[in-house]
């Protein structure tokens, strides 16, 4: 029998089952990205954003309302959204949950009012909205629920005209888009809401039995106790022992006791790595359970002690225990270690969190003065609540994100909604804008004239990149075959070529690189030596005039990124 109300566990399962049924598609939604390019990453970017959005919710299952688990869900969508799909997905359930706040359970108006409110709320959060993508499906669904509601009777009617409405709203958006008739293709991110909803009305007809939503990080406790266990520290040789202490201990990151520093755990593994070997981090929102192979254990405690409060710490000489094992004697007890406080960090006025693939760009960038580079971009957007943790990092009063992917700009203009501190995005798309932007900043400066001044820097310059074809396209009428190589410029696919260089200088000369003063060269992971000294002495040879610089930047994907200015 179908349900008249929709409580919390039924809702839930609902969400539950449109992540799962997401997740069991992302493939599907990443092969209609319009661009023949290795990025497409709609799917993982929604299936990433609606798994933290459940997540959040299961915390709160104990609610008890449908009106404060869609307020989790919420919270938990934005925190996680990645890439200009996930950003919207987290809008249209952010005013889902304002339009059920209160609610112990709905209805089949509440229900399709909600969806309603929930477009409204995305078209809101897009400055220029473009129709034949996800907004125009979840619109158009929408549209078609609310007709539905003034004569249906259940939810499961309600979301059934959705997703029948959803489908063929899909279905017409290579008539309204071009750029999707030409690549043959229809919405990447509707085709990835259709999944969504198809799981929640299966869920919400009791069609499928839902499983417990798996944590990404499963079993982390037992994850670190079997690591410790197979050190096999009877088998040791004393004498190659670097990092004589096993040490371990857990991280309480919520504290009233004292002020602490934002936990980032990729940026904390790395730091952890100074310390010794056999690291292993583990952790959620509330606990981190560290253990490492350190030979001097004070240290590790000492910069871990930034974070939060210490428990459990166990230190255990391992080469001590290599003595006991061998001659049975019994294990030693492990050494208690205080850690000292470090004071707070003094504000200064500025700071940078800037995206970029690559350490040799992460390296530029540090270089020109930003404080944070998270590892991002291409086929890796970050999500808002990693901006969030780097922001959080940096002791500033005013801090700059530069995102250099137009996937990220709308994730980035989240942060300020979730920090304290002053934020300011540069809307940069590309990395070349990104380092043109610094380049334009000036310490004197108010915040607002930094902004106008990077932003009207990094649009003098010519961006440009080159990759290669993942299928079979035609853009621009051009004909496209999978293994191409592909010259971008502002985004827009201009050079198709068989020969990788070729390729390179056919694009900046449609760049117009004869008449620029300088050309800068920032060349990727997978480019040869060869390869590299080849271009040089072409582009020599072809822009004499041009002043060319190079850069290592090692960055995946992209043989090339090219600025022109």
């Amino acid at each position: 029998m179908t349900q008249q109300q929709i409580n919390a566990t039924l809702f839930l399962q609902m969400m539950q089952a449109g992540a799962q049924n997401l997740n069991r598609h992302v493939e599907n939604v990443n092969a209609l990205n319009v661009f023949p390019v290795p990025d497409g990453d709609t799917g993982t970017n929604m299936n990433l954003t609606l798994s933290s959005g459940v997540r959040e919710m299961e915390k709160h299952a104990s609610a008890g309302t449908v009106g404060k688990l869609a307020e989790a869900l919420s919270k938990g969508l934005l925190m996680g959204a990645r890439g200009n799909s996930g950003v919207i997905l987290s809008q249209l359930f952010r005013g889902f949950a304002k339009a059920v706040a209160n609610k112990e359970s709905i209805n089949a108006v509440q229900l399709a009012d909600a969806f309603q409110r929930g477009v409204e709320t995305a078209y809101k959060a897009v400055i220029k909205p473009v129709e034949g993508t996800i907004l125009t499906v979840a619109r158009e669904a929408a549209e078609a629920g609310m007709r539905r509601s003034w004569y249906a009777e259940n939810p499961a009617d309600i979301l059934d005209m959705i997703l029948t409405e959803a489908r063929q709203s899909l279905a017409r958006t290579p008539d309204l888009l071009p750029v999707l008739k030409q690549a043959g293709v229809v919405d990447a991110g509707g085709q990835g809401l259709i999944y969504v909803y198809e799981g929640m009305l299966q869920a919400l007809r009791g069609e499928i039995n839902v499983e417990e939503f798996t944590e990404l990080h499963q079993n982390r406790e037992s994850l670190a106790e079997v690591a410790h266990e197979h050190n096999a520290q009877s088998k040791i040789d004393p004498s190659q022992i670097e990092y004589g202490y096993c040490t371990e201990f857990i991280i309480q990151l919520k504290t009233d006791r004292r002020k602490t520093e934002v936990f980032e755990e990729q940026a904390f593994r790395q730091a952890m790595t100074q310390f010794g070997d056999s690291l292993l981090v583990v952790a959620d929102d509330e606990l981190v359970k560290v253990h490492i192979h350190a030979e001097y254990p004070g240290n590790a405690l000492n910069y871990a002690m930034k974070f939060g409060d210490l428990t459990g710490i166990k230190i255990d000489n391992m080469r001590e225990q290599y003595a006991n094992v061998t001659e049975g004697k019994a294990h030693h007890q492990p050494t208690l270690v205080e850690p000292t406080v470090e004071e707070p960090e003094e504000k200064k006025p500025y700071g940078f969190v800037a995206v970029a693939a690559g350490e040799g760009l992460a390296n530029i960038f540090r270089s020109m003065g930003v404080d944070v580079v998270i590892e991002g971009g291409q086929t890796m957007n970050p999500s808002t609540e990693d901006l969030v943790k780097a922001v959080e990092q940096i002791a500033a009063e005013h801090i700059f994100i530069l995102p250099n992917n137009k996937n990220i700009i709308l994730t980035a203009e989240q942060v300020s909604k979730v920090v304290d501190q002053e934020v300011s995005v540069i809307p940069t798309r590309t990395i070349p804008q990104g380092l043109a932007a610094l380049l334009a900043f000036d310490a004197s400066q108010n915040p607002a004239e930094n902004k106008q001044n990077m932003i009207e820097r990094y649009q003098e310059v010519r961006s440009g990149e080159l990759t290669y074809a993942v299928r079979n396209s035609k853009m621009n009428g051009i004909e496209i075959q999978a293994g191409d190589f592909l010259g971008i410029h502002e985004g827009k696919i201009e050079v198709v070529g068989k020969d990788m260089l070729d390729t390179a200088c056919e694009l900046l000369k449609r760049m117009k690189a004869d008449e620029a003063d300088i050309v800068t060269v920032i060349y990727g992971q997978d480019v040869e030596e060869a390869q590299l000294t080849d271009l040089q002495k072409r582009l020599e040879n072809d822009f004499p005039d041009a002043e060319l610089e190079w850069h290592d930047g090692g960055q995946p994907l992209y043989y090339f990124l090219f600025s022109v200015e």
